[in-house]
């Protein structure tokens, strides 16, 4: 009995650091990745203009390959919605084109409604270096609301690397 009470002391103290540290944790985050692609970019900013195409090098598409996908709208287009219906690892949500910029940007609204509900933005922004070659940057950028900033601490880990794949996917695809 004594044992537990120290146990369930423990655990409460822990509760209680992790929200007092939440207290001066920022709610913003910002997270971004970038690769260069040897192509040109027209035919880059042609091809991540299309969320559809997100299936042949995002790896959080490839989470659940029986996911339900529903479109509406002309992809590529702002306004167009790309909604999913998976399992537990790809959750439910929709990505909205909010923004495009020819051959520089495209702003993606990003709503997850399971496992939690979250929306934040994604920018996928191209940038010319060379005739045949062209910057791709990924970012992903929100606001997590008390206590859940305190995610925010490792939000670059954990959704970095995963950027980070989906850039070099894209590179393998584009430049096959």
């Amino acid at each position: 009995m004594k044992f537990l009470k120290r146990l369930l002391f423990v655990l409460l103290a822990i509760i209680a650091l992790a929200l007092i540290v939440a207290l001066f944790v920022k709610k913003e985050f910002s997270i971004s990745r970038e690769i260069v692609i040897n192509k040109p970019v027209s035919e880059v900013f042609g091809y991540v203009r299309y969320i559809k195409n997100q299936d042949h090098y995002s790896v959080w598409n490839q989470l659940d390959p029986s996911m339900k996908k529903m479109f509406t709208g002309t992809d590529g287009t702002p306004g167009f919605i790309y909604a999913w219906d998976g399992n537990k690892n790809a959750g439910k949500g929709a990505q909205e084109i909010k923004n495009i910029i020819e051959n520089q940007k495209i702003d993606i609204e990003l709503r997850f409604e399971e496992p939690m509900q979250v929306t934040n933005m994604t920018t996928i922004s191209t940038e010319a270096v060379a005739t045949d070659k062209t910057k791709v940057t990924w970012s992903m950028y929100g606001t997590s609301a008390y206590p859940f900033n305190l995610l925010n601490l490792c939000m670059d880990a954990m959704v970095g690397k995963d950027l980070q794949k989906n850039l070099e996917n894209l590179k393998a695809v584009l430049e096959k």
